[in-house]
């Protein structure tokens, strides 16, 4: 089986959690911030619903430079509101989805390389980026969103079986 038909319906899954998870986000709630350390819930979630987008930037190039004019001129603009969050996070995964699609089955196995202003941070071949770096990397804050959602009493969705609001 070929890496895109392995991957994509996991990541269109994954994807479809996601947005349960930021259709929930309460209206005038993206301030909260239930520790100093932790992310604001507007901060968490704007970061959440650019990563599916990061599967077609890896798809798609070689390397990327986080700190380059070029790629942070190409970034969503920040959300203000649920219905904001999930216009980007909608178009990422149509982007996405797009490039998963698009992309042959060599294109899986070349290298990635992440880095910041020149410095490399990581390379890892692309099937490894759109495990690690893009997918666990959603699932992993989608979890700590899904833990805001729960302190503000907000109605948190089934996501691998119910959920205590949901069957």
């Amino acid at each position: 089986m070929s890496p895109s038909k392995s991957l994509l319906p996991e990541f269109t899954q994954e994807m479809a959690g996601l947005r349960r998870v930021i259709e929930r986000i309460p209206a005038g709630r993206l301030d909260y911030r239930p520790h100093p350390k932790s992310f604001s819930l507007g901060d968490l979630a704007n970061h959440l619903v650019t990563i599916p987008g990061w599967a077609a930037t890896t798809l798609t190039t070689t390397e990327l430079d986080y700190s380059d004019p070029v790629a942070v001129a190409k970034r969503p603009p920040l959300s203000q509101d649920a219905a904001g969050l999930l216009r980007t996070l909608d178009g990422e995964v149509e982007r996405a989805v797009k490039a998963f699609e698009a992309a042959p089955d060599e294109a899986y196995h070349g290298n990635w390389t992440l880095k910041n202003e020149g410095q490399v941070l990581f390379t890892m071949p692309r099937l490894a980026v759109l495990r690690s770096f893009v997918l666990n990397h959603a699932i992993h804050h989608r979890a700590q969103l899904t833990v805001y959602l729960r302190l503000l009493e907000a109605p948190v969705p089934a996501l691998y079986g119910p959920s205590a609001d949901e069957n």
